[in-house]
């Protein structure tokens, strides 16, 4: 949990992608703040383990099964998260795939995959989640990353679709602002034992080292350090905060994080130079 004392009692927290990671560990900052928390994945087994261990703080919770690429789920569950829960007073929008590829050698299919996870799938949880958002007095999160703006090596498709989500961030801002409704980004940096870096460190023991040594802080985030910015977002200290894209990082998007992108071209040359015939 956070070190930071936020009341959200009364308050109605949606979490798409919540069922793990960095998202998981801001719903239950989110639920041991008080809020009813409703958390969205693909995976049911996911889901009701979230729920289960979002119940043990005593509020009410909710979770369902569905995928932010199809338009047609988004439509009911919002709707149903509203009608057992009313109106929402925070979105977070952190559903994310990802994995190394050159830009000569991915698939379109593989680039459009994270296209339509990370840009698409944050566009259509907002759309769908728009009408049932608190008016005034609504806030959007959404999760975005450094490869937004620090292109990196092996992560095209990332950077192209995290860019997107931060501009999508920016626009929604300017358009639901005049409702009373702030949009925000998020942008972690390397945070501990999460899927992603576990796909993105260097191998072996030193590996973990490696990246907290490339963030100024030296070291790597906890989901906790996220959850507390989350909330911090999402309160009346922030009430005068839209538009914004927050790097929550340590400072490794000031020069650190393209370390991840120099390592996974490295892992790239070598596979390639196994891969070569003998001379």
């Amino acid at each position: 949990m956070s070190q930071c004392s936020f009341d959200y009692r009364g308050s109605v927290v949606f979490v798409a992608g919540g069922t793990s990671g960095i998202n998981l560990g801001i719903a239950r900052d989110f639920a041991q703040a008080g809020a009813a928390v409703a958390v969205l994945s693909r995976s049911q087994d996911k889901v009701n383990a979230a729920v289960l261990s979002l119940q043990e703080y005593g509020g009410t919770v909710l979770g369902f099964a569905a995928d932010v690429r199809d338009a047609g789920q988004l439509e009911v569950v919002f709707g149903e998260a509203h009608r057992q829960l009313g109106p929402i007073d925070v979105l977070v929008s952190g559903a994310a795939g990802n994995f190394p590829a050159a830009a000569n050698s991915m698939s379109g299919n593989a680039f459009k995959a994270v296209m339509d996870i990370d840009l698409l799938g944050t566009f259509q949880v907002l759309r769908f989640c728009y009408p049932y958002l608190r008016k005034p007095g609504g806030c959007v999160i959404n999760i975005s990353a450094p490869q937004a703006f620090v292109p990196m090596e092996m992560q095209s498709h990332v950077c192209a679709a995290k860019a997107g989500v931060d501009m999508l961030t920016r626009t929604t801002a300017l358009e639901w602002g005049a409702e009373g409704i702030r949009v925000n980004s998020l942008v972690p940096g390397p945070i501990e034992g999460t899927e992603g870096m576990k796909r993105l460190s260097p191998p072996g023991p030193g590996g973990a080292r490696q990246i907290a040594d490339s963030v100024p802080m030296k070291r790597q985030g906890t989901a906790a350090d996220i959850a507390a910015a989350a909330m911090f977002l999402g309160s009346s200290a922030a009430s005068y905060i839209s538009g914004a894209v927050l790097p929550v990082d340590g400072g490794w998007s000031l020069g650190g994080a393209g370390l991840i992108g120099q390592i996974l071209s490295g892992q790239s040359e070598t596979e390639r130079g196994k891969k070569l015939p003998q001379q």
